[in-house]
């Protein structure tokens, strides 16, 4: 009986060595580098279960066997907790770190910039091109809806989502600017201050010239002078796509709300969608007595005071431009 009871005990210590043994190598397989040589960013399709993960882990060399990963997922409850997604798994992660980089929901982040100046169907169309959106966008929005700027993005977000945002950041723009604006502006609202900083937008691509050229349109507008802002004709002439010519002088006469030239004030809406520094270029322009601009043929513009002033500078410009 003594030898049948030391039998029994002996079996016993060895199955608690041999389950011992395989814990140790579950968690040491679980927890140490793997043979990922190299930084890789994968894509865990929605609807994918934990055997699809630990398949997609070790074709990708992050797990030496799938067993491995599905038992530790289990016993550090991580299991339910992984999620689709696009990730970025660096050299050498561990099982369990690949497991809770999964489990964080922290996907790789993605970026458009969307330009100033641009309309909102130049804008859609961009965001067409744009790898890892899904979708279209559902209604075109008008110009001057949208606030340009560098949009973050997951993966498969939609691109309706980005229009979204875009506007939310516009509206979130204006209320943040209106209230700080120059004291007897000679505009009344958000809109018509919108459509301004549309001008401003297209007439300059230098950003530290935006209040220069914001105080000239302002002073124009006090004193009821047409703005006489050639983007303006461009954009009466062709409204559902940007003019691919240079203007004409029969373009100067064209009919049309829009045309800065025929009408005096501000157009019936903006001709692009301005970025933020060109709405606080026109909530608080520069302080200049200034009515003309004109190219100067560096990028920027040179600026009159008086008609006689502005007409030497054109003549120097046509002069650089001719080659003269």
């Amino acid at each position: 009986m003594k030898r049948f009871l030391l039998v029994i005990g002996f079996l016993c210590l060895a199955a608690l060595l041999t389950l011992g043994g395989g814990a140790v190598y579950v968690h040491s397989s679980y927890t140490s580098p793997s043979q990922l040589d190299k930084d890789v960013n994968l894509v865990v399709p929605q609807g994918t279960g934990v055997r699809g993960i630990a398949d997609l882990f070790f074709r990708q060399n992050i797990v030496e066997d799938p067993l491995i990963f599905l038992i530790g997922v289990r016993v550090t409850g991580l299991d339910r907790a992984l999620r689709a997604g696009e990730y970025h798994f660096p050299a050498g992660v561990s099982p369990r770190e690949a497991a809770e980089i999964l489990a964080t929901g922290q996907t790789v982040k993605r970026f458009v910039t969307i330009p100033e100046g641009l309309r909102s169907g130049e804008i859609i169309e961009r965001l067409s091109q744009i790898d890892g959106l899904v979708g279209d966008v559902e209604i075109l929005p008008t110009d001057g809806s949208l606030l340009p700027e560098t949009y973050q993005f997951s993966l498969g977000d939609s691109r309706q989502s980005i229009v979204d945002r875009m506007i939310a950041a516009h509206d979130a723009a204006i209320t943040d600017l209106w209230p700080r604006r120059e004291a007897g502006l000679p505009f009344d609202t958000p809109e018509e201050a919108i459509i301004l900083a549309s001008i401003v937008e297209r007439e300059t691509g230098v950003a530290a010239e935006r209040p220069r050229v914001a105080g000239v349109f302002v002073n124009r507008l006090r004193i009821k002078m047409r703005l006489q802002s050639d983007p303006t004709v461009a954009y009466a002439v062709s409204p559902d796509k940007r003019l691919d010519r240079p203007l004409s002088r029969a373009d100067l006469k064209f009919d049309s709300p829009y045309n800065t030239y025929v009408y005096a004030g501000l157009p019936p809406s903006p001709i692009t969608n301005p970025g933020r520094d060109a709405i606080a270029a026109v909530l608080n322009p520069a302080k200049t007595d200034e009515f003309y601009f004109v190219a100067d043929g560096t990028g920027g513009h040179a600026f009159a005071r008086t008609l006689d002033e502005h007409n030497r500078n054109v003549a120097r410009w046509r002069k650089l431009n001719s080659g003269d």
